[in-house]
C-alpha cells in the first residue's frame, strides 16, 4: 500500500527545491476515487466540478455543502493513499466567517481532509479562520468558476499586467494567512510562473503552464467521459465516452437479437428439482 499523503507533505512539494511535481485528480465516487488513488495521484480533489459532469449542470454554482459532503463520504470510503479536498461550494464560505467554519467542518466529518476555496484577500478572513480551527485550506485565485458571473464567463485571468501583479499578491497573502496549496486556474503560464516563484507553498495549475508546482484536471476530462467541452488546456488520454457508447451499443444489439444471455451466462437448476417442477421429463 503506498504512503498515506498528509497536508504537511504536499506542502513542502515545491518543485523549486527538488520536489517531484504533484498529481491532483477529481473524483466524486468510490470507483473514481479507486482509479485515482490506484493511478498514484498525491490529491483528489471532490470538485465543485461534480455539477456539471455528473449532475448535469451548466456552471458549479447549484451544488451545495450537502452535494459536496456526499461525494466526499464515498470517495473517502475508499480509504485512498491520496490527500482528500473536498471544494466549499458557491455561498458555503461567503456570508460570515462562523458559517463558514460550519460548513468545512461538515465537509471534513463526511471524509475530507482538507478544504478548497476560491478567491483571494476577500477570503483571507475565511482562510485564517479555518487555519485556527485546524482545517487545512488550499486556495485557488485566477479563473474562479464560482465567480462566473462576475467574470462574465470562464475567461483567462491576469492578462494584463497589472491584474498579474494583483494575482502574485492575492497568491501571497493566501500564503500568508495559512494555506498549505494554491491553485492556478486559465492565467498566462508567465503568470503562474511568477506566482510559483513568489509563494512558498506549491502552486497546481489547472490551464496554467508547465512551470506550476503540480497539475490537476477533471477524471471526466482525462478520460474522455465527457465530451460536451474541451477546454484548450486539457489533454485526453482516453476516449471512454465513444468506448462505453460501442459497448452499450454492442449490448443493446445482443440483447435484441437473444444472443445475450447465453447458456453461460445462465443459472443452471439440479434436474430433480427441474423434473419436480414438472419443467421436463414430463409422462
Amino acid at each position: 500500500m503506498a504512503q498515506q499523503c498528509t497536508v504537511p507533505a504536499v506542502r513542502a512539494r515545491k518543485v523549486a527545491h527538488g520536489a517531484d511535481p504533484l498529481v491532483m485528480l477529481t473524483a466524486y465516487d468510490a470507483p473514481g476515487a479507486r482509479m485515482v488513488d490506484q493511478a498514484g495521484a498525491d490529491v483528489i480533489l471532490v470538485g465543485d466540478s461534480v455539477a456539471m459532469v455528473v449532475l448535469g449542470y451548466e456552471d458549479t454554482l447549484q451544488v451545495t455543502v450537502d452535494d459536496i459532503a456526499h461525494h466526499t463520504a464515498a470517495v473517502a470510503r475508499t480509504r485512498p493513499s491520496a490527500l482528500v479536498v473536498a471544494d466549499m461550494p458557491w455561498m458555503s464560505y461567503h456570508v460570515s466567517v462562523e458559517e463558514t467554519v460550519r460548513n468545512a467542518a461538515d465537509l471534513v466529518r463526511a471524509g475530507a481532509q482538507a478544504v478548497k476555496l476560491e478567491g483571494g484577500r476577500r477570503r483571507l478572513p475565511m482562510v485564517e479562520a479555518l487555519v485556527a480551527a485546524e482545517i487545512p485550506v488550499m486556495g485557488h485565485v485566477g479563473l474562479t468558476p464560482q465567480s462566473v458571473n462576475a467574470m462574465g464567463g470562464f475567461k483567462v485571468q491576469g492578462k494584463d499586467a497589472q491584474a498579474a501583479l494583483e494575482l502574485v499578491d492575492a497568491a501571497k497573502a493566501l500564503a500568508h494567512a495559512g494555506c498549505f496549496a494554491i491553485v492556478l486556474e486559465g492565467v498566462p503560464a508567465a503568470v503562474a510562473a511568477m506566482v510559483t516563484e513568489a509563494v512558498d507553498v506549491p502552486t497546481i495549475g489547472i490551464g496554467a503552464g508547465p512551470d506550476c508546482d503540480g497539475q490537476v484536471l477533471v477524471l471526466h476530462d482525462v478520460l474522455g467521459i465527457e465530451h460536451r467541452v474541451l477546454p484548450k488546456f486539457v489533454r485526453r488520454y482516453a476516449d471512454l465516452h465513444a468506448d462505453g457508447v460501442d459497448a452499450l451499443s454492442a449490448f443493446a444489439a445482443d440483447v435484441r437479437s437473444g444472443a445475450f444471455p447465453s447458456t453461460d451466462e445462465c443459472y443452471a437448476m439440479d434436474d430433480r428439482q427441474q423434473e419436480a417442477l414438472g419443467l421436463y421429463g414430463a409422462a
